[in-house]
């Protein structure tokens, strides 16, 4: 027992640290490719705005569900490994299908805007499914592999640090395909989106398969001690106010996060009206920003306050951030390059550190 013992509480190795970082890649640069690009892909093709926030919404609220019972469902099962794979299955097949384009158009041969939107919205659905079942395996994996603090907050960095990555990676793709390729017609806009969503499927899918090589399948239950806990009842965590308040945290950070993103495309071209280009620069200014910090957190010996410190800080920097871009006059435009800057900095600060909470140190 004391060299189970031992071996979840001795920090991790680099190379097991690796392999969980790189295990959500394929979520991370589809996810990137979602909310930056879906709403601008489906408008471009032709759908309203209301269609295309009726399929963003339709993926919005089964993610919503599915993260509820696929936390549950892993919990009582366990096998990370295997939801990982699934998940990442479904991730690929349908996110290829939302950007390849209407398959049930195709089929009865219709140009049906209701067609389009329901089709879509399955696919959506579908998708964040699948990314549900891969993000919770993923995440819930953390205190199975080692029970050292340090690690914890190790391994969740290396995963952020890869998010940036895998977002880096989908600008720089983005970058090439609308600085190489011309959107001239309809078509040549369909095109685009799916150059870009099938290299970044490709790319996801090699992670994916490191993750599942090199990484080991955790224990689902060890204790302090090496010692098996009881299973604790869903309903036991609705009694706890701790659970609410890591719930509105986590909650508002993501909201922050996915809204500046899904809409950061809109505002540069729209608003701005900055060149094409900025719509994969700005993103990727933020996203180097981020991968940066987030490297540089791995060096610092956490504890409790030092958590909630940082993350008031991320928190208030992207307060000044936000009120800079509402401020921000078209004429001067290119601040937004330096405003990318701390948007970044602060967005590494409260992904990383809002999931750790509840988590001691």
């Amino acid at each position: 027992m004391v060299g189970i013992e031992d071996s979840y509480t001795q920090p991790l190795g680099r190379w097991p640290v690796f392999y969980y970082g790189v295990g959500h890649m394929l979520n991370d640069i589809t996810a990137s490719c979602w909310f930056t690009y879906l709403l601008l892909f489906l408008t471009d093709i032709g759908l309203s705005p209301r269609d295309a926030a009726i399929v963003m919404l339709s993926g919005q609220v089964a993610d919503g569900f599915a993260t509820i019972f696929a936390g549950e469902l892993i919990d009582r099962f366990g096998h990370f490994k295997i939801w990982h794979a699934a998940g990442s299955l479904l991730v690929a097949v349908s996110f290829s299908s939302v950007f390849g384009g209407c398959i049930p158009c195709t089929i009865l041969n219709t140009q049906s805007s209701k067609i389009e939107t329901i089709s879509y919205s399955v696919f959506a659905a579908i998708f964040n499914i699948g990314w549900a079942a891969t993000q919770v395996s993923h995440m819930s994996m953390v205190n199975c592999i080692s029970l050292n603090s340090t690690s914890r907050v190790v391994l969740a960095s290396c995963r952020n640090a890869f998010t940036m990555v895998a977002n880096l990676s989908l600008y720089a793709i983005a970058l090439v395909v609308f600085g190489v390729s011309k959107a001239r017609t309809h078509d040549d806009v369909e095109n685009q989106y799916r150059w870009i969503a099938y290299s970044s499927i490709i790319i996801g899918c090699c992670f994916v398969g490191i993750f599942q090589l090199g990484s080991k399948e955790p224990g689902l239950k060890i204790g302090v001690r090496g010692n098996s806990h009881a299973r604790i009842s869903w309903v036991y965590w609705f009694q706890k106010v701790l659970y609410y308040q890591v719930a509105v945290v986590y909650l508002l950070t993501r909201l922050v996060l996915n809204v500046s993103q899904a809409y950061l495309a809109f505002y540069v071209i729209d608003d701005l009206r900055m060149a094409q280009s900025a719509k994969a620069l700005v993103p990727a200014i933020i996203y180097i920003c981020s991968f940066i910090v987030s490297v540089l957190l791995q060096e610092i010996a956490w504890n409790a306050r030092r958590l909630k410190a940082y993350y008031f800080a991320g928190g208030i920097l992207w307060m000044f951030c936000g009120a800079a871009i509402l401020l921000l006059p078209r004429g001067m435009s290119v601040l937004m390059y330096a405003i990318s800057i701390f948007i970044g900095i602060a967005n590494a600060l409260m992904t990383l550190l809002s999931s750790f909470f509840a988590k001691p140190c």
